[in-house]
């Protein structure tokens, strides 16, 4: 059994609160300055370019890449072979106020979603925790803007719907979201389990590199064929027109009930954030 003290957990989330919110990953840069090379239209081109030299400032500057620091999901794989040291939720809450007051990042969440009241250090976490074999505890910071999150659908399909019923709807959200979620975006999807855990994979899809397809070749070519439609719709960057709509599209799947097919979508900004560390 190998202990982890709680202190550990509140520096490293502190650390990757402020990486992930100043430090895009190589996989998105590489593929928007791809997007950018094969880009045609004048206006997506410059609008490409430009989001490409705030993330350059943003890496040089040590700064935020959006102003929409995002609430902070945080995910944890704790290894069965793991003792914490102290109050987790608490290590993780602590993590992300000293993060979000030491990076100056601004501070997004409120104590009730009615009252609207301000917690002043952008705590809670969101916290999401999975057991796996093992002595290590894998730690991964996504700080989500609501942009793109209030873009974001589920639906209850039947499956009756089938595949065309699945890319119909990723399709129409894509379609009504526009220009609203800052693209281009990249799209997550949650296929199978129940109405939250359809939710939850749309949510993990998005920690996917954009350059890793789905093992299984079927969603694969889902998701090449998904992307090759929503690029198709013509949104373009920041809605003016073009064909960089989405910089990908990762699907996550699991079994589901015999009359259910949920369909989650959560999408994503480019400034689609997570760093990970492994203690």
């Amino acid at each position: 059994m190998r202990t982890i003290n709680a202190q550990q957990i509140t520096d490293t989330v502190a650390r990757l609160c402020i990486e992930a919110n100043c430090h895009l990953s190589q996989d998105i840069k590489d593929r928007l300055s791809g997007m950018y090379a094969a880009e045609s239209w004048p206006q997506a081109k410059e609008i490409l370019e430009r989001i490409i030299e705030n993330y350059n400032i943003a890496d040089r500057e040590c700064v935020p890449v959006c102003q929409d620091t995002g609430m902070a999901c945080v995910f944890l794989k704790i290894g069965q072979e793991i003792y914490i040291d102290g109050d987790l939720m608490e290590a993780v809450n602590e993590g992300v106020r000293r993060g979000y007051g030491e990076g100056y990042l601004r501070k997004s969440v409120v104590w009730d979603p009615l009252d609207r009241v301000n917690t002043g250090d952008n705590t809670p976490a969101m916290l999401y925790t999975e057991l796996v074999p093992g002595d290590q505890l894998e730690i991964t910071v996504a700080p989500k803007g609501f942009g793109s999150e209030n873009m974001s659908q589920i639906k209850m399909l039947r499956p009756s719907d089938g595949v065309e019923g699945v890319k119909d709807f990723v399709l129409k959200v894509v379609e009504e979201a526009g220009p609203n979620p800052c693209p281009p975006i990249v799209v997550g999807v949650g296929i199978g389990g129940t109405f939250d855990k359809a939710a939850l994979m749309a949510k993990k899809a998005l920690l996917r590199s954009v350059d890793v397809p789905n093992e299984k070749p079927f969603y694969a070519e889902l998701e090449k064929e998904l992307l090759e439609k929503v690029n198709a719709l013509g949104i373009g960057p920041q809605g003016f027109g073009g064909k960089t709509t989405a910089l990908a599209v990762n699907i996550e799947s699991c079994p589901t009930h015999i009359a259910g097919l949920p369909v989650a979508v959560n999408i994503n900004c480019h400034v689609t954030r997570h760093k990970t560390e492994v203690l």
